[in-house]
C-alpha cells in the first residue's frame, strides 16, 4: 500500500483495543466511519452488512473481522472502470469542477503521466474565465513536456476546443485534456457551457473515447457527495479524480461516491508533487484506511 502510505489508517485504535465484534464495537465503529467522511448512510450500511457477516460466518478474532469490513468496502467501491478509456486517436479528457480544488494541476500530473507511458498529450486551455488560468496550464504544459493550445482570457471555450480538436487530429495526438471553468455547481448557465463543449467534440470528433472527470478536494467531506450527485445530473461523470488526500482520514468520501453514484475514482492526489497524483486502486485504498 506504498501509494497510500499517508493516509492515516482510521480505524487503528478500534481494532487496536478490540476484544469481541460486540454491539460496543457496532456502534464504535459505525461512528468512526461517519468520521472519516463516508456518510452515515453508507456507514451505517457498511456496519450492517458486517454485522450480518459476522453472525453468519461466525467471525471471532479481530483480523477476521477486519477483513471482512475491508472486503464490504472494496465491493462497495468496484463501480465502472478505474483506467481511463483512450481507446481512440485521439481520446478526448474533460476536466471539471469549481475553483480551488487542484483541477487545472490536476490535469498537469496526468499530462506529465500519460507522457511517461508514451503518449502524445496535448492540453487545451478551455478556462478562460478566470484569470492567469491558461498561464498555469502554460507553466504544466513545459513542466510535462505537452503542448498547449490556448487563446486569450475571456475567449470563446468552445472556440479554444475547436482548435485544440483540430490540433490533435493534424499533429496525431493520443489524448487531449481540457481545463475547463470553475463551474458552481448551482448555475445553469456554466452547466449548459458543458453541454456546448461535448457537442463541439461530437461533431468533431464522432466516436472518440470520452471521460469527463470531476476533480474534488478530499477535504470538502459530504459537500464533495453533493457536487458529485448534481455534476452527474448535469453533465455527465465517467470518474472522479480526488485530491489533498495527504494526511487525512477525510477521503472515505470517495467510498460514499461510489456507492451512491456509481462513479469510479480513477486518480487520486496525496502530495503537491508532479508524481503525487496516481490511477487509484480501491482494493489498496481500502487496504491502507481499513
Amino acid at each position: 500500500m506504498g501509494f497510500f502510505n499517508k493516509i492515516k489508517n482510521i480505524t487503528t485504535n478500534l481494532f487496536g483495543g478490540f476484544t469481541e465484534a460486540d454491539e460496543a464495537f457496532f456502534d464504535e465503529l459505525e461512528e468512526t466511519l461517519i468520521l472519516a467522511d463516508l456518510g452515515v448512510d453508507t456507514a451505517t450500511d457498511a456496519v450492517e452488512q458486517l454485522r450480518a457477516r459476522v453472525r453468519k460466518e461466525h467471525l471471532r478474532d479481530q483480523e477476521e473481522v477486519r477483513k471482512a469490513l475491508r472486503e464490504i468496502l472494496a465491493d462497495m467501491m468496484s463501480v465502472g472502470d478505474p483506467a481511463l478509456d483512450l481507446s481512440t486517436q485521439p481520446s478526448v479528457v474533460l476536466v471539471i469542477g469549481v475553483n480551488g480544488v487542484g483541477k487545472t494541476t490536476s490535469i498537469g500530473k496526468m499530462a506529465n503521466q500519460l507522457k511517461g507511458e508514451g503518449k502524445h498529450v496535448l492540453l487545451c486551455a478551455a478556462d478562460t474565465f478566470r484569470a492567469a488560468a491558461a498561464d498555469q496550464l502554460q507553466i504544466w504544459a513545459e513542466r510535462s513536456g505537452c503542448e498547449l493550445v490556448r487563446q486569450h482570457e475571456g475567449a470563446d471555450p468552445g472556440a479554444v476546443l475547436f482548435d485544440a480538436l483540430a490540433a490533435a487530429k493534424a499533429r496525431g495526438a493520443d489524448v487531449v485534456l481540457c481545463d475547463t471553468a470553475g463551474r458552481l455547481h448551482n448555475k445553469a448557465n456554466l452547466m449548459a457551457e458543458l453541454g456546448k463543449l461535448s457537442k463541439i467534440i461530437d461533431r468533431e470528433c464522432p466516436g472518440a473515447a470520452r471521460e469527463t472527470l470531476l476533480v474534488l478536494d478530499a477535504t470538502t467531506g459530504q459537500n464533495g457527495l453533493i457536487q458529485a450527485r448534481q455534476f452527474k445530473e448535469t453533465a455527465g461523470l465517467t470518474g472522479i479524480v480526488l485530491t489533498k488526500l495527504d494526511g487525512t482520514a477525510k477521503g472515505g468520501i470517495v467510498i460514499a461516491i461510489a456507492r451512491e453514484l456509481g462513479v469510479p475514482v480513477k486518480f487520486a492526489g496525496v502530495g503537491e508533487g508532479i508524481d503525487d497524483l496516481k490511477p487509484f486502486g480501491p482494493q489498496e485504498y481500502v487496504e491502507a484506511i481499513i
